[in-house]
């Protein structure tokens, strides 16, 4: 606790006099970020660092393994489908991007099975069962644990970009091409952003020469 608080000693000392008056038209104007990031919980990733956004760019939601559950609006606690129900009704964000990473706990306990020690994981990883299936697939035709590793991060992924396109409010955005879902894929070991092909179902990583700088 120390250590974080001794951080907002710094934030408010060295960064908020520079960041002051962004954060006033912040809160005098509300917000009117241009992508929604669905990533996952795990504290070795920050979606706002790895893509360099000023506060107010990006909408961030975390979870465990960046999964999106299907549409599902019933009476249970839906926190992830709230937050995109907000950035997408509300907010009308024009991009959304499921971001994973590689080495993922969730996706790790996924390819382990059902543990019975926990009260959620499990049940909640249980929405990405189709991506084990492919990944364990492989592993029965000789694929290394490390890659069977990551095609499951892979295929999570695109589980979330699948269920991303039950909620109706997506679709219909999508549709009308006032909306666009990317998959990326952060690799922690190397920093490469793997950026998934829609058309060719792969993903490869994102080369540099191709970005704009800003």
């Amino acid at each position: 606790m120390d250590d974080l608080l001794r951080g907002y000693r710094d934030f408010r000392t060295q960064s908020w006099p520079e960041l002051k008056p962004l954060f006033w038209s912040l809160a005098a104007r509300g917000q009117a970020p241009k992508s929604l990031v669905i990533a996952c919980s795990d504290s070795r990733i920050d979606p706002q660092l790895i893509f360099r956004a000023a506060p107010g760019e990006i909408f961030v939601v975390r979870n465990v393994a960046n999964l999106v559950p299907p549409y599902q609006p019933d009476a249970e606690y839906h926190g992830t489908s709230a937050a995109l129900e907000f950035a997408v009704r509300t907010l009308k964000v024009p991009h959304i991007i499921v971001l994973g990473h590689s080495f993922c706990g969730g996706v790790g306990a996924l390819l382990k099975g059902p543990d019975g020690s926990f009260d959620f994981v499990s049940h909640w990883m249980s929405i990405a069962e189709p991506a084990r299936e492919t990944a364990l697939a492989s592993a029965a035709q000789g694929v290394d644990e490390e890659q069977v590793q990551r095609l499951c991060e892979h295929e999570v992924i695109k589980v979330s970009l699948r269920n991303l396109r039950t909620f109706p409010w997506v679709e219909e955005r999508v549709q009308a091409e006032n909306l666009k879902l990317h998959g990326m894929l952060f690799d922690i070991e190397t920093g490469n952003l793997e950026v998934l092909d829609a058309a060719s179902g792969t993903f490869a990583p994102l080369a540099l020469e191709n970005v704009p700088f800003r």
